[in-house]
């Protein structure tokens, strides 16, 4: 939903966000990004970069309730449980545009794994 200068929406769980399958990163110029956890599980993945490539990933298991304020600039994704919910709020004028990505390879894959299976177990 978008109103004035501001967007709301829910991500439900989607395939391409399983680990294995997560292709990219990315970030937001012109905006912080809020996200919160409504129901089931999620662990939010930020990096900050360097010539362009993504330095030290930090995982984070959301807490259901909490704000999480991805700020402008950071690189970011997320895995999602198959019941879960998040609540982002944003600029209504994120797009494409002002939010560009980096593509991750099969090793960036394989941390993203590695991060999960240490907060959610196998």
């Amino acid at each position: 939903m978008d109103f004035q200068t501001w967007r709301v929406a829910i991500l439900n769980y989607i395939d391409e966000l399983e680990t294995e399958l997560i292709d990219n990163f990315q970030c937001h110029l012109a905006t912080d990004e809020v996200f919160v956890l409504l129901e089931g599980k999620c662990i939010l993945f930020c990096a900050e970069t360097t010539q362009g490539k993504l330095g030290e990933i930090v995982a984070t298991d959301m807490q259901a309730g909490k704000l999480y304020n991805i700020k402008q600039g950071v690189y970011h994704t997320h895995t999602l449980s198959q019941d879960a919910k998040v609540l982002i709020v944003e600029n209504q004028d994120t797009n494409d545009n002002n939010s560009p990505k980096i593509t991750v390879s099969g090793d960036i894959q394989q941390q993203l794994s590695h991060l999960k299976a240490q907060l959610w177990g196998s």
